[in-house]
């Protein structure tokens, strides 16, 4: 697609804005691969007879495609009205937009490159939320993390976990996310380990250093949740709470104060919820967190065994270690928590840590291909 489209593309969706304050499309900003799944969801706050849709040329507003759309009760999301918007059979490349009942989608493509750079426009993203060395603002920023709470022994001793990713719009910082953080990114790069450059170098700056960006970032993480599981037995969960919510700031500029010094507290697993006020965390025994432990260091074991073989050693050492200071938890509580949502999931990341030394070749795990819905209707084009 041409520049000179692109640029069309964009005013139209300027002048034209969808509608909204009723109802609201929702496509996948990044676009849709032309021969894949194509699917828009609307909601709305009315009640609304929904019948059919249509896709539009994005410049010249023709209508190229007609497709029933599939009613939903909207009450999981607060609606009165949702539907399913499905045009998988239309595969020609372009910029285009949905209409309903009134209601029109943002601008959107379909074409075979919409996903590229979109791999890099991720890793921006986790380059920008990183904490103590921040190489988005070429600035350091909580230095001082952190002050041990909630342990028995060892509550007000200063410990070293600075570094890690802030968490969303507020500048705490979760195990539990980190460690899919982690892991999803270890995983991406076993899937497509082709598409990920090397622009960047471990600080997150600008600079070739012969390893994918992606594992760079993805050890960023790492060499944080070292620092968090320092010992075994000694599971850190959390970093900060509620205090550090005082409306937008740089995180170079932070100023909140936990009465604890230039320090912020850093929560040692107890196996019960922590934190302050309405945000505690839902920590339900030590077996969830520690199941994360073990399943981001096993798979770093595998991922960085050729690269680093003597940080891999020591991930493999503290995967077992999390793994072994969970099971108990999990044993004592096996029966109440078959009938939890979050077992499988608990069992499955005990599985993960199996399989990641069962095998040390990082063979790819390659993606099954969906089958399309062929509804609707192709018009002239």
């Amino acid at each position: 697609m041409g520049i000179r489209t692109i640029v069309l593309m964009a005013l139209v969706a300027v002048l034209f804005p969808p509608v909204s304050g009723q109802g609201w499309i929702r496509i996948n900003q990044v676009g849709y691969l032309p021969e894949s799944v194509k699917v828009a969801v609307f909601i709305g706050t009315r009640e609304e007879k929904i019948k059919d849709f249509a896709l539009c040329d994005a410049i010249t507003g023709r209508v190229v495609f007609r497709g029933p759309a599939s009613s939903y009760s909207g009450s999981s999301w607060g609606m009165k009205s949702a539907a399913r918007l499905d045009f998988s059979a239309f595969e020609q490349p372009g910029g285009y937009y949905l209409a309903m009942n009134g209601y029109r989608s943002p601008v959107f493509r379909i074409g075979a490159d919409v996903y590229a750079g979109s791999a890099e426009f991720i890793l921006k993203y986790m380059r920008q939320q990183r904490c103590g060395d921040n190489p988005w603002l070429d600035d350091s920023c909580h230095v001082h993390d952190g002050m041990i709470v909630d342990h028995p022994t060892r509550t007000g001793e200063v410990i070293d976990v600075t570094g890690g990713w802030h968490d969303a719009s507020d500048y705490l910082q979760y195990l539990p996310t980190s460690a899919n953080a982690v892991y999803q990114m270890m995983f991406a790069w076993m899937q497509n380990p082709d598409i990920y450059g090397d622009r960047y170098d471990a600080s997150g700056r600008p600079a070739k250093n012969g390893v994918p960006d992606i594992l760079d970032e993805a050890m960023w993480g790492l060499d944080w949740m070292l620092k968090m599981n320092p010992d075994s037995g000694v599971m850190f969960n959390q970093i900060a709470d509620d205090r550090d919510h005082r409306g937008f700031r740089l995180p170079t500029l932070d100023t909140v104060s936990y009465g604890l010094g230039p320090y912020r507290p850093v929560y040692f697993v107890t196996g019960k919820p922590q934190g302050l006020a309405r945000f505690k965390n839902r920590t339900e025994g030590v077996s969830s967190t520690a199941g994360k432990y073990a399943s981001a260091f096993a798979l770093a074991a595998r991922v960085f065994g050729e690269r680093e073989p003597e940080k891999a050693e020591l991930f493999a050492t503290r995967a077992r270690r999390p793994l072994h200071s969970g099971l108990p938890t999990l044993e004592q509580h096996r029966q109440p928590a078959m009938s939890h949502p979050i077992f499988m999931r608990r069992i499955i990341m005990s599985m993960t840590f199996s399989l990641a030394h069962g095998s040390s070749s990082g063979s790819p795990v390659r993606n099954t291909t969906l089958s399309r819905p062929t509804t609707g209707a192709i018009l002239s084009r």
